[in-house]
């Protein structure tokens, strides 16, 4: 069983509602659990494609291990940026104020940052970069390169394929009624960005970060350098300026076709 298109919608406006609620402070640790599950699907994205020769394998045992992440943000209970673009769906019918909307962003924003982070420092010290013969640490490093490297506009528009794919996801979820359903409703979406390689700026928030902490080791370095990934672009001003930054605007306008579109169809003749 699961609900309606309808339904689904009107749960958006409700989970949102609930959302915006929250104190700031429920918020921000909220926030930095849900950066830290992102991470862990990074992490484990990393790792496992790290000794695979086949760049197309790689990337679909990456995508395939990838969404444990949004996994346990929605069965777990966290807060989640580029989902919590749904909340846009009550700001367009007129039942949440753009202002709480923004408020809720910002603190989950920043303890997504801190939970990105927090694993990729964590990471770094407890050794996983060096699996492998320091495989999954020249991996890491080629992962933060390539995403440093996306042109601005180019970076804008992987951002909003990103998130229409991820919040697709979540609005599938909604329509689940079990914990089965709702990893099954939200699973092949995320396979489908990480696999097509599209820009989500949570996960971002640990591949870049990870890739210049396993830069500062003079060993994981040599090793990149030796297989030819372009080290010198990794750094913390490419990743806020070049990437954070355009994919953040590409997944906001991702997340707004999505609201949009189905404020539209299912919610907006209720208000006349």
């Amino acid at each position: 069983m699961m609900y309606s298109p309808k339904e689904i919608a009107g749960q958006a406006v409700g989970i949102g509602k609930a959302k915006t609620s929250n104190s700031a402070a429920k918020l921000l640790l909220l926030g930095i659990m849900a950066g830290m599950f992102i991470a862990f699907g990074a992490v484990a994205a990393n790792t496992i494609s790290a000794t695979i020769p086949i760049a197309s394998a790689a990337k679909a045992a990456g995508a395939a291990v990838f969404p444990v992440g949004l996994a346990m943000v929605l069965i777990a209970g966290s807060e989640l940026f580029t989902g919590n673009c749904l909340i846009m769906t009550g700001v367009f019918n007129g039942d949440i104020s753009p202002a709480a909307m923004i408020k809720n962003w910002i603190c989950v924003y920043i303890g997504n940052f801190i939970g990105g982070l927090f694993i990729a420092s964590m990471t770094s010290l407890a050794g996983n970069l060096g699996l492998f013969g320091n495989a999954v640490a020249v991996n890491t490093i080629g992962a933060a390169a390539a995403k440093c490297s996306l042109g601005f506009g180019e970076a804008i528009c992987s951002g909003t394929l990103c998130n229409i794919l991820v919040c697709i996801a979540v609005w599938m979820s909604f329509g689940a009624k079990s914990v089965g359903g709702k990893i099954a409703a939200m699973y092949l979406p995320v396979m489908t960005f990480v696999l097509a390689g599209f820009e989500h700026s949570v996960a971002n928030m640990y591949f870049i970060p990870a890739g210049i902490l396993a830069k500062t080791n003079p060993v994981y370095l040599a090793a990149a350098v030796e297989a030819g990934k372009n080290v010198d672009i990794v750094t913390w001003g490419n990743f806020l300026v070049s990437n954070l930054l355009p994919v953040t605007i590409g997944n906001i306008i991702g997340g707004a076709i999505v609201a949009l579109v189905y404020r539209t169809v299912y919610l907006k003749e209720e208000k006349h």
